[in-house]
C-alpha cells in the first residue's frame, strides 16, 4: 500500500538532525583522537567477497552477513558485518609492511539479525587496531585508547572487563575428544550454565579429574584482579594457563585502573580471538559499549600472519546515549541579491558562525539551531543585531 512506502524493515531506522550531528561529531573528535597517537585512517568498501569477510571466522560471523550474487563475477558478495577482517586485509595485503602499523576506520555494517532486542541492525563502526607487535604493550595501548574514546563522549565511570580464552583453550587441549563440543562449553562458560555444563562432561568419563574441576572452576573466576592469584590456586599449572593469567597480570598492573573486573568464562569470539579479550562497561548502558581484543594470524589467510590487537563501537549506540545535543546559536539573514550582505554573510560563515537565510514569504523550521542574533540594513550598512526574547 502507497500509505506505507514510508515504513522501514525491522530494526532499521533513519537518523534525524539532532542525533545526526551528534554522531558525526563523535566521529571527527575520535577520528581525531586516534590520529594524535599515530593511527592511520583507511576506508574499505562495504561489499566484499564473503571469503575475504570472514576472515577465518566460522560462528558468528558468517551468520551475521547479509549475502548476495556478483553480477560480474557470479561469486558470493557479502555486506560487511564487522570491518575488523577487512582491516586485516589491508595491512597484511595493501600496505604489506614490516613493523608495527596502526589504523583507525569509521563505516556502516549491517547485521543480517539484530544482536538483540533493542539493537538496531545497520551500525555505524568506528575501531582502531594495532598490526605487529605481540607484546602486551600494544594491548594495553588500544585499552587505554578505547577508555580515552568514551571519556572524551562524555562517558564517566567506565568500567574494564577482561578475559584471556587461552585459560579454556589450555583445558580442552589437555584432553582432545573435548574438541569436539568445543562450541557447547563456551556456550556454558559464557552463559554460567553450570548444570549443562556438567551434564557435557558427564558424557567423557574418561576426562582427568583435574580437567574436569577446572572447567567447572572457571564460572567461579570472577572479581577483581584478585581472581589470577585464585585461578593460579584452582587450575592446573598447564603453560598455556600460565602464559594467559600472566598475560592479564602484566595488563593489570600497567593499567593501574580501579574500576576493572576480571571473568575466566566470558569467553566471547573464541574462534576469532587467541589472547587478551575485553569490555568497557558504563552506567546507563544494558550492554558492553566497546569490545576489543588480541586476534594474531587472522590474517594469514590473506597471505601473511600478523600479530594484532584492536575495539571498536557502535557510533551510533554511544551517540544515543549520551545527553542530547544542545542547539547551535545561529543568526537570521533575509534573502537578498545584495552584494554587500551577502559578503557580510560570508565572512560571518569563514568566522564559523551559522548563518541562515530566510526565503521571503516563508518561515524557518528547525529543531538544531537557536536564532538569538539577525542581521538588519541600519545607516548604509549590515549590522547584526540580538533578536528580542
Amino acid at each position: 500500500m502507497t500509505t506505507q512506502n514510508w515504513l522501514l524493515p525491522e530494526h532499521l531506522s533513519d537518523i534525524l538532525p539532532a542525533e545526526a550531528r551528534r554522531t558525526e561529531e563523535l566521529r571527527r573528535r575520535l577520528l581525531d583522537l586516534y590520529r594524535t597517537y599515530g593511527f592511520e585512517m583507511v576506508t574499505p568498501p562495504l561489499v566484499e567477497y564473503t571469503t575475504s569477510l570472514y576472515a577465518g571466522q566460522s560462528v558468528d560471523l558468517p551468520l551475521q552477513t547479509c549475502k548476495l550474487v556478483d553480477q560480474i563475477s557470479g561469486r558470493t558478495l557479502g555486506i560487511r558485518a564487522d570491518m575488523t577482517p577487512q582491516i586485516t586485509r589491508i595491512d597484511a595485503h595493501l600496505l604489506n609492511r614490516e613493523g608495527v602499523t596502526r589504523l583507525c576506520y569509521c563505516g556502516s555494517v549491517l547485521h543480517a539479525r539484530p544482536a538483540g532486542l533493542l539493537a538496531d541492525r545497520e551500525l555505524m563502526q568506528i575501531g582502531a587496531e594495532v598490526y605487529g607487535h605481540a607484546g602486551y604493550e600494544a594491548d594495553c595501548q588500544v585499552i587505554g585508547l578505547a577508555i580515552e574514546s568514551l571519556a572524551l563522549a562524555g562517558v564517566t565511570k567506565v568500567r574494564l572487563d577482561l578475559n584471556h580464552p587461552g585459560v579454556t583453550r589450555a583445558l580442552i587441549d589437555a584432553y582432545p575428544p573435548l574438541n569436539e563440543v568445543t562450541s557447547d562449553i563456551y556456550t556454558f562458560l559464557k552463559d554460567k550454565d553450570i548444570a549443562s555444563l556438567i551434564s557435557c562432561l558427564n558424557n567423557y568419563p574418561n576426562i582427568p579429574a583435574e580437567i574436569r574441576l577446572a572447567l567447572l572452576a572457571l564460572p567461579r573466576l570472577y572479581g577483581g584482579p584478585e581472581v589470577l592469584d585464585r585461578a593460579i590456586q584452582e587450575l592446573p599449572s598447564l603453560p598455556g594457563i600460565l602464559d594467559a593469567i600472566q598475560e592479564l597480570r602484566d595488563i593489570v598492573n600497567t593499567l593501574g585502573l580501579d574500576e576493572l573486573g576480571i571473568d575466566l568464562s566470558d569467553v566471547r569470539g573464541y574462534d576469532y580471538h587467541c589472547g587478551v579479550i575485553f569490555a568497557l562497561y558504563a552506567d546507563g548502558w544494558h550492554e558492553a559499549v566497546v569490545r576489543g581484543g588480541r586476534y594474531d594470524n587472522v590474517s594469514k589467510i590473506f597471505g601473511r600472519a600478523r600479530a594484532a590487537t584492536g575495539f571498536s563501537l557502535d557510533l551510533r549506540k554511544l551517540a544515543r546515549g549520551l545527553e542530547p545535543a544542545q542547539r547551535s546559536r545561529a543568526i537570521k539573514a533575509p534573502w537578498l541579491m545584495h552584494e554587500e550582505l551577502n559578503q557580510t554573510i560570508k565572512q560571518l560563515r569563514e568566522q564559523g558562525n551559522i548563518v541562515v537565510q530566510f526565503f521571503p514569504g516563508s518561515s524557518q523550521d528547525v529543531d538544531e539551531f537557536e536564532f538569538d542574533s539577525e542581521l538588519v540594513f541600519e545607516a548604509g550598512k549590515w549590522v547584526q543585531k540580538p533578536l528580542n526574547a
